[in-house]
């Protein structure tokens, strides 16, 4: 299916850069969050979302970040977006999610933040 979510995660020392494209909507959210899921399960200090190629995103998809920042919090994961299109940028200062959901300009600055580089890199996917 076209525009159909993948997350592509890579390991970076104490955590994980999960890369998600596609679109995020109604229609594609559960399987998004059974990925996103998958990834805040795995034990890391932290996961970058990188949000570069993402297509499309409606009220579902922001509830899928939304509940993967609460996922996090609960598991004591820091959990980052990065590199966040414009017109979701725009959906999130709109609904103030911005102030819930800690975002950085780029994967480098978000990594910086957590002292993700340089311990181990790997592929989870």
């Amino acid at each position: 299916m076209a525009g159909s979510p993948s997350v592509e995660a890579r390991v970076v020392g104490r955590g994980v850069v999960a890369r998600i494209s596609g679109d995020m909507d109604y229609m594609t959210g559960p399987g998004l969050w059974e990925q996103i899921d998958e990834v805040l399960a795995g034990g890391t200090a932290f996961v970058v979302l990188d949000l570069s190629v993402v297509s499309f995103c409606d009220s579902a998809g922001l509830n899928v970040l939304l509940r993967a920042s609460k996922r996090a919090s609960l598991s004591d994961v820091e959990l980052v977006l990065a590199c966040v299109p414009q017109p979701l940028l725009r959906i999130l200062e709109m609904t103030g999610a911005d102030q819930v959901l800690q975002v950085r300009d780029t994967v480098s600055e978000a990594e910086a933040a957590f002292g993700g580089r340089g311990d181990a890199a790997g592929s989870l996917s």
